[in-house]
């Protein structure tokens, strides 16, 4: 197996709240071109590739230098396929093939701003870290504690017991960028699960 990294970019044609969003036009190119030159930019990766069942969507995946080397089943290209179902079945596939990686990294095809630096860091703090997996997070702009319910047309805290702190006292919460997910191979295949 050796030190091989894959870098995985998810990218089904079925989205429903923006229908072909991965193609999408943005700024010039598909969304999706972003993450593919990031991924190749970053020189960490052994493969670069598209998880799709979509034709048109791994043709462009080719056009900007990914490998689309098998296409996705139904079973992971529904509304219901959660990511890590999708990477068991890229890694399932490679190794069908006789090809096995330490590490990933699953890459959205809608992170425009994902860069090189990033992935690559995030690769370096995997391996010199020792962790299972890594994300980048970024702090919520208000704390969520003080948040709102709408039950019967009223408003009501979330959570009562922080309306009377000041936002200032209460401790920053983050939330998953929605850019990647580094991760060894190892304990994914053991656990099944980010």
């Amino acid at each position: 197996m050796g030190n091989n990294k894959i870098g995985i970019i998810t990218a089904r044609g079925g989205s429903k709240r923006i229908p072909r969003k991965n193609i999408r036009d943005f700024c010039g190119k598909p969304i999706l071109a972003y993450s593919i030159e990031a991924a190749l930019a970053s020189g960490i990766f052994d493969e670069v590739m598209v998880s799709t069942e979509d034709a048109e969507i791994a043709e462009a995946a080719r056009e900007y230098g990914a490998e689309v080397p098998f296409l996705r089943s139904s079973e992971t290209a529904d509304d219901y396929a959660a990511t890590a179902d999708v990477l068991m079945e890229v890694l399932t596939q490679y190794k069908a093939i006789g090809r096995e990686f330490k590490s990933a990294c699953c890459i959205y095809p809608t992170a425009p701003f994902v860069t090189a630096e990033k992935l690559r860091h995030a690769m370096e703090c995997l391996e010199e870290d020792g962790t299972d997996s890594v994300i980048p997070v970024t702090a919520f702009s208000f704390p969520p504690m003080r948040g709102f319910l709408l039950e019967n047309g009223q408003v009501k805290y979330a959570f009562p017991e922080f309306a009377p702190k000041r936002s200032q006292d209460i401790p920053p919460m983050y939330h998953d960028c929605g850019q990647f997910y580094c991760f060894r191979v190892e304990p994914f295949w053991q656990v099944g699960s980010l």
